[in-house]
C-alpha cells in the first residue's frame, strides 16, 4: 500500500521524495504521487503533484518530460485559477522561466515556437503585475543561444534595468548569468568580479556555487589564476559529483583536467558517469558533454594514447581514439540539429572551438590520486636524421667537457659515444674513457668494466688513471657486499698511486681519485659496521678522509673535478662526526660540503648533504636553518632533481613550515610533493603522505572542501604497515571536521566511528574517547538521536575512565538535550543534565592544590547550570497548562540564577558568561511576568560594561539585548 490517504500525508510523500538523490527513481516516484492526488479528488492536490513532478524533472536527466505537466497545470489555471492557493500561484508564473530555458535544450522545439513563448510569458506576467526582468533574462537567453549578440546585448542591459520581484531569478543564478556572458564575450576579469560573491558564499542557492564553480574554471585558467582554478575544480567537483541534473558544469570540469595535463583524472570522472554519454533528455548538455569528451580523448591520442582503453557508452570496450571518433560524431550531429532549427551555423562553431582548444596549462598538480598516463616511447631516429648527427670526434668533445666538468648530462654523452663508436677503430685511451663510464652508468654490475678500463688506461701509457678505475672498481665490489675484497684490492692501487704521485709521474687529480675510492670503501665499513661502529673502524676512516683533505685541501686550480673531492670529504668527516654524537660539528661540516659543492659550481651535488643538513637542524631544534637547508636543496638541486628526491624534499619542507604555523605555503609544497611522487610511480607511498600532509594543511585554513576531497583521495592508499595506524586515524579525523563544517553530517559520523575502532586498540584511550565523542555529535546532528546517544554513552564512559570530568559532563548534557527532543523525554533529559551538574560538584570536592584546574571545573558548573536552565525552560512546551508552564520555567530560573553565582566567583574572566546568564535570568523573570526582577537584570549587565572597549563585539551585543529587555519590561509595566 502507498499510504496515501489524505492530502496531508501525500505532502508528507512529496517532501520525502524532494529529498531523494537526483535521478529516474525520484521522477518515478513523482509520477505515482500524481496518480495517488488524483485519487484524492481535491483539485490543488492534483496542483500541487504536477508542480512536484515539474521540479524533479527539472532537476535531473529528462528535462524534456516537463513540458506535459506544465501543459496541463496552464490548462488547469487557465479554466479554474480559483483552484490554485497563493504559493502555486506563484509557483505556476515561476516555472514560465524552466519552460523557456527548456525548449532551448531541445531542438525538435522550433524557434518560432520558442519565440511565441517568450511573448506568452511576457503578456502572462504583466498579467499578473511582475517585472520584466525575468522576461528580458529569458530573451538574452534565447539570443545567446543562436548567436544573435546584438539582441543579447539589449537583453542583457534590459534585463539588469528592470526591477527586481519576486519571479527574478535568485542573485546567485543571475551573477551566474550575467558573468557568463562576459566570460562569453573574452571579459574574463569581469565575470570573476560578477561572481566574487557567488565564490565567496555571499549567494548560494539548489544549483549555486555549484555552476559559478565550474563556469570559473576556463576563465580563470586564461587569466593564470592557476591555484584559483585548482581550488574551484576541488570545491566545485565535489558539489555536482551526486547531482544527475549537473551534467553541463561536470563537462567544465572535464574540460579543465583535459587543459591542464590532467587527463587521468578526466577519465576517472567520466568513468563515475557513465550515463552521461546516453542520456538524451537534454540534448543540450549532452551535447556540452560530448564536446569535451572530444577534447579529452583527442588529447590523449595526441599523447600517443590512442589505443589506451577508457569508459565510454555501455555496451563495449573503447579505446580513446574510438571514442574520440565517436563523442566527435555524436557532438557535431547534434549541434547540427540546433544549427538546423536556429537558422545558422553557431552552435556547431561553438562545438568545434570547444573540441580544438589546446591546454592552457601543461601540467597544473590538483593534489588528489590519479595515475599519470604514460606515453608511448618516442620513435627512434631514422637513418636519414642519423645521418644530419655530430660525428665521434665532436662527440667525444663534448662528452669529455661535460664529464671533465662534472655535468648530469655526461654520463648520456658517454652513451651517445658509446654508439657511435660501434665498429670504428679508436686509440687505447679513448676506448679506456668509454669503458670507464659505461661501467660508471652500470653500478653495482659495473666492477668487471671498470678493470678493463683499467687496463686500457695501462696500455695508453696513463698509470694514474689505471689505478683510480682499479679504486672504482674495488668500490662497487663494496657497494655490492664484498668488503673485505674490496678492502683488499684498494690497498696496492692506494700504495702506488703515492709512489707516483711522489714521483711526478701522475696527478693531483688521479692521485685524489685513488684516496676518494680508498675513503669511500673504509666509509662504506663504517656503514656496515653498524652502531656503535668499532674506534679503529672509525678512526681508519676518519684517517683516510683527512689524508685526501691534506691533499686536495685548499686547492685554486680550475678544476672542479678536485674542488668535489673536498667537498665530499667534508660531508664525510661530517657523516663521521653524526656517528660519534657530534652533531653541532657534523652541521657545520655539512655546512662546509655544500658551500664547497656550490662554490665550484657544482650545486646538484649539494642537494644529498643539504637534505642531510635539514634533518639535523631540525633535530637540533634549529627549524630555521632546516628550512633554509631544504629550500637550498630545491634551488640547487633544479631540473637535475629526479622526481622523488624532489618529491621527498618538498615534503620535508612542508612539514617544517607546517610546524611553524605557515600552513599557506606548507600547502603548496605538499602539494607539489603528491605531484612528483606521483610523476616517479610512488602515488601510493609517498604520494600518500603527500597527500595527508596537503589535506591537513588545506583544513588548517578552513577550505574544507578542498581538503576532503584530498583526504578522500588519499585514504585508498594510507594503510597501517606502511604510513601507520596514526596516520590513517588522523586523516580520518580530519575528514571527519571536513565533512562535519561541510554539512555531511552522516559521512563525518562514519568516518570518525572507522577512527574510533582504530583508536580503540590504542594503549592511550584519549583519541579513542575523543573520536566516540565527535562521531556522537555528528550523529545528533544527521537527525540519527538514538544513534548519537549511544556514542555520547560510549565516549562518557570513556571519560570517566580517563578521569576527565569535562569531556564526561559534555557528554552527559549532550545527551540530555538529545533526550529533550525525543517524545516524553523531560524526565530523562532533566535526570542526565542532573548528573552532569554532580558530576561537577563531585570533582570539585575532590579537587587537589591546582588552581587553574578548579578554576576550570568552576566554569564548568556553571555552564552545567546554565545549560540546565535553558534545557528547562526548552522543556515547557506550548500545549502544556499554565501551572507546568510556570513550574518549569521557575526551576529554570533556579538554575540560571547558580549559574550567575558561579560565575560572579570566577570574576573578571567569566564576564560574558556571567552577562549571559544574567540575561538568561532577565527574559525568565519577563516571562514569569516580574518586570522589575528582569529590569534589574538588564541594568546589572549595562553596568558590567559600562568602560567596554567598543570595539569589543559581545560587549555590544549584550548592550543592546539589556536595552531591548529593558524596553519590553516597560511595555509589560505599561500593559
Amino acid at each position: 500500500m502507498s499510504g496515501i490517504t489524505d492530502f496531508d500525508s501525500l505532502r508528507r510523500a512529496m517532501a520525502e521524495n524532494s529529498e531523494r538523490p537526483e535521478g529516474p527513481a525520484r521522477n518515478a516516484r513523482a509520477e505515482q504521487l500524481l496518480v495517488e492526488a488524483e485519487g484524492l479528488g481535491i483539485p490543488l492536490a492534483v496542483i500541487e503533484a504536477l508542480g512536484h513532478q515539474l521540479k524533479v524533472y527539472n532537476y535531473s536527466s529528462e528535462k524534456d518530460k516537463m513540458f506535459v505537466p506544465f501543459a496541463r497545470l496552464l490548462r488547469m489555471w487557465d479554466e479554474r485559477p480559483g483552484d490554485f492557493d497563493e504559493y502555486e500561484v506563484h509557483s505556476l508564473h515561476w516555472v514560465f522561466k524552466w519552460m523557456s530555458s527548456g525548449m532551448l535544450d531541445q531542438p525538435h522545439v522550433p524557434l518560432a515556437s520558442i519565440e511565441k513563448w517568450l511573448g506568452e510569458m511576457e503578456h502572462r506576467y504583466r498579467l499578473a503585475g511582475h517585472s520584466e526582468r525575468a522576461v528580458r533574462s529569458a530573451e538574452f537567453s534565447v539570443a545567446a543561444h543562436i548567436g544573435d549578440i546584438a539582441r543579447a546585448e539589449r537583453a542583457y542591459a534590459a534585463w539588469l534595468a528592470a526591477d527586481r520581484d519576486s519571479m527574478a531569478d535568485c542573485p546567485a543564478c543571475e551573477l551566474h548569468g550575467q558573468g557568463w556572458w562576459q566570460a562569453e564575450r573574452g571579459r574574463d576579469a569581469e565575470a570573476l568580479l560578477l561572481w566574487r560573491p557567488v565564490l565567496e558564499g555571499e549567494f548560494t542557492c539548489a544549483h549555486e556555487p555549484h555552476t559559478v564553480l565550474a563556469s570559473s574554471l576556463v576563465p580563470l585558467l586564461r587569466l593564470g589564476s592557476t591555484d584559483e582554478a585548482r581550488a574551484n575544480h576541488l570545491r566545485g567537483f565535489r558539489l555536482v559529483r551526486s547531482m544527475e541534473s549537473m551534467r553541463g558544469a561536470y563537462a567544465d570540469h572535464v574540460e579543465f583536467c583535459a587543459l591542464t595535463g590532467n587527463e587521468a583524472r578526466g577519465l576517472e570522472l567520466l568513468a563515475e558517469r557513465p550515463a552521461y554519454f546516453t542520456d538524451t533528455g537534454q540534448p543540450r548538455s549532452r551535447l556540452d558533454f560530448l564536446s569535451v569528451v572530444t577534447l579529452l580523448m583527442e588529447r590523449l591520442d595526441e599523447a600517443g594514447l590512442g589505443d589506451r582503453e577508457v569508459p565510454g557508452p555501455a555496451g563495449r570496450r573503447w579505446t580513446a581514439r574510438e571514442l574520440a571518433t565517436h563523442a566527435r560524431a555524436e557532438a557535431l550531429a547534434l549541434a547540427a540539429r540546433f544549427d538546423e532549427r536556429n537558422g545558422n551555423a553557431y552552435v556547431g562553431e561553438r562545438a568545434r572551438a570547444r573540441m580544438a582548444q589546446r591546454p592552457l596549462v601543461e601540467r597544473l598538480p590538483l593534489g588528489v590520486r590519479a595515475t599519470r598516463p604514460v606515453s608511448t616511447p618516442p620513435v627512434a631516429p631514422s637513418a636519414a636524421v642519423a645521418a644530419d648527427a655530430p660525428d665521434l670526434p665532436a662527440l667525444l668533445a663534448e662528452a669529455r667537457r661535460l664529464s671533465h666538468t662534472l655535468q648530469p648530462k655526461a654520463m648520456d654523452a658517454w652513451a651517445a659515444v658509446s654508439r657511435a663508436a660501434e665498429g670504428v677503430e679508436l686509440d687505447a685511451h679513448d676506448r679506456a674513457e668509454i669503458a670507464d663510464h659505461e661501467a660508471m652508468d652500470r653500478g653495482p654490475e659495473g666492477a668487471a668494466l671498470f678493470e678493463r678500463a683499467a687496463q686500457l688506461y695501462a696500455e695508453a701509457g696513463d698509470p694514474g688513471e689505471a689505478l683510480a678505475a682499479r679504486t672504482r672498481a674495488a668500490y662497487v665490489r663494496a657497494l655490492s657486499g664484498q668488503l673485505d675484497e674490496a678492502l683488499a684490492a684498494v690497498t696496492e692501487p692506494y700504495d702506488q698511486v703515492l709512489a707516483l704521485y711522489a714521483d711526478d709521474a701522475t696527478g693531483v687529480r688521479q692521485t685524489a681519485s685513488v684516496l676518494m675510492g680508498r675513503a669511500r670503501v673504509l666509509m662504506r665499513r663504517v656503514q656496515e659496521a653498524g652502531e656503535p661502529a668499532e674506534e679503529t673502524v672509525l678512526a681508519e676512516a676518519e684517517s683516510a678522509v683527512r689524508e685526501l683533505l691534506a691533499l686536495v685541501g685548499g686547492y685554486t686550480g680550475g678544476d672542479v673535478r678536485i674542488a668535489a673531492r673536498e667537498a665530499e670529504a667534508q660531508a664525510m668527516l661530517a657523516d663521521l662526526a653524526v656517528r660519534g654524537g657530534d652533531l653541532e660539528t657534523a652541521v657545520e661540516l655539512f655546512g662546509r660540503a655544500t658551500a664547497g659543492f656550490v662554490g665550484a659550481g657544482l650545486p646538484w651535488f649539494a642537494v644529498e648533504y643539504e637534505a642531510r643538513l635539514a634533518g639535523l637542524a631540525h633535530h637540533l631544534g634549529d627549524i630555521s636553518g632546516a628550512e633554509r637547508a631544504l629550500r637550498a636543496a630545491l634551488e640547487h638541486g633544479g631540473a637535475h632533481l629526479e622526481a622523488v628526491g624532489r618529491a621527498q624534499l618538498h615534503l620535508q619542507l612542508a612539514e617544517v613550515l607546517g610546524g611553524r604555523g605557515l600552513s599557506v605555503e606548507a600547502a603548496e609544497h605538499a602539494l607539489e610533493a603528491a605531484h612528483w611522487a606521483d610523476e616517479a610511480g610512488e602515488g601510493p607511498t609517498l604520494g600518500a603522505w603527500a597527500r595527508q600532509q596537503l589535506g591537513g594543511f588545506l583544513l588548517r585554513q578552513e577550505r574544507w572542501a578542498e581538503a576532503a576531497e584530498v583526504l578522500e583521495s588519499a585514504l585508498p592508499d594510507l594503510s597501517a604497515e606502511t604510513h601507520g595506524d596514526g596516520a590513517v586515524v588522523q586523516t580520518m579525523w580530519w575528514l571527519g571536521d571536513c565533512l562535519s563544517e561541510l554539512g555531511e553530517h552522516r559521512e563525518a559520523a562514519e568516518r570518525r566511528l572507522q577512527a574510533a575502532e582504530i583508536a580503540e586498540e590504542w594503549p592511550e584511550q584519549h583519541d579513542h574517547a575523543t573520536l566516540a565523542h565527535l562521531a556522537a555529535e555528528s550523529l545528533g546532528a544527521a537527525g540519527l538521536p538514538a544513534e548519537a546517544d549511544r556514542a555520547y554513552a560510549r565516549a562518557g564512559g570513556l571519560w570517566r575512565s580517563l578521569g576527565n570530568v569535562h569531556g564526561l559532563v559534555r557528554s552527559l548534557r549532550a545527551r540530555a538535550w538529545l533526550a529533550l527532543r525525543a517524545a516524553d523525554g523531560t524526565g530523562a533529559a532533566r535526570e542526565l543534565m542532573a548528573g552532569a551538574v554532580r558530576e561537577c560538584e563531585t570533582a570539585l570536592g575532590s579537587a587537589g592544590a591546582d588552581e587553574e584546574a578548579r578554576q576550570r571545573l568552576v566554569a564548568e558548573l556553571g555552564h552545567t547550570h546554565r545549560q540546565f536552565g535553558d534545557l528547562l525552560a526548552r522543556s515547557a512546551t506550548e500545549d502544556a497548562d499554565d501551572d507546568s508552564i510556570r513550574a518549569a520555567l521557575e526551576d529554570a530560573l533556579s538554575e540560571v540564577t547558580e549559574a550567575i553565582a558561579v560565575f560572579t566567583s570566577l570574576g573578571d574572566d567569566a564576564l560574558h558568561s556571567r552577562t549571559g546568564a544574567e540575561l538568561a535570568a532577565g527574559w525568565l523573570e519577563a516571562d514569569l511576568a516580574r518586570p522589575s526582577r528582569a529590569a534589574t537584570h538588564a541594568r546589572t549587565v549595562l553596568a558590567a560594561y559600562d568602560d567596554a572597549d567598543p570595539k569589543d563585539e559581545t560587549a555590544r551585543n549584550r548592550r543592546a539585548e539589556a536595552e531591548q529587555m529593558l524596553q519590553v519590561v516597560e511595555e509589560q509595566r505599561a500593559d
